[in-house]
C-alpha cells in the first residue's frame, strides 16, 4: 500500500461517526489541554489523509464493528472531498499542537473550537465544510474537474 492510497468512495455514515470522535477529542483537549488527546487528533487526521480509514483506529473500529453491528447502511460519497476536509482538519490539529507547545492557550482553544464546530456540523448535520470548499475550488478551476466527474460516476452510478 502506498502513501496516498485513499478510497474513491467512502461511507458517509462512517465519516459522520468518526467526526463525532473528533468532536469528543477536541472538546476534551479544550477543557483539559494535554498532549495525549492532541496526539490522537493529529494521528487520526494524518492517517485519514494518508490512507482513509485503513489505519485510523476510530475509523477502522467504526467501519469494522459499529456499522455492521448496528446495521448502519452504506451511503456512498466521494472520497476526494472528504480527504480534502481531513487535510483541513490536519492543519488545525498541527496548529493546535504548535499553539499548545508555545503555551498560547487562548489561541489553542480558539483553533480547537473551530475544529470542533466544523466536525460537529459534519457529525450532527451531515454538512461538510471541507467538501463545500472543495466544490468551490473545483468550480473556479483550482481542483481539476475530472476529479469531480470521476467521483460523481463512482458515487452515483452504483
Amino acid at each position: 500500500m502506498k502513501l496516498g492510497d485513499y478510497p474513491e468512495v467512502v461511507n458517509e455514515n462512517v465519516t459522520r461517526i468518526v467526526a463525532s470522535t473528533v468532536v469528543l477529542l477536541g472538546a476534551i483537549s479544550i477543557y483539559y489541554p494535554n498532549p495525549y488527546s492532541l496526539a490522537l487528533l493529529l494521528y487520526g487526521f494524518f492517517a485519514r489523509v494518508s490512507y482513509g480509514p485503513k489505519f485510523e483506529p476510530f475509523a477502522l473500529f467504526t467501519s469494522s464493528y459499529i456499522v455492521p453491528k448496528l446495521g448502519i447502511s452504506f451511503v456512498p460519497t466521494a472520497g476526494p472531498p472528504k480527504r480534502f476536509a481531513q487535510l483541513i482538519g490536519l492543519i488545525f490539529a498541527i496548529t493546535s499542537i504548535i499553539l499548545f507547545s508555545l503555551d498560547q492557550l487562548v489561541s489553542y482553544k480558539v483553533a480547537l473550537s473551530i475544529l470542533v464546530v466544523f466536525a460537529s456540523l459534519e457529525s450532527f448535520l451531515s454538512w461538510c465544510a471541507g467538501c463545500f470548499v472543495f466544490a468551490i475550488l473545483m468550480k473556479i478551476g483550482v481542483i481539476p474537474k475530472d476529479i469531480c466527474e470521476r467521483c460523481n460516476q463512482l458515487t452515483y452510478n452504483k
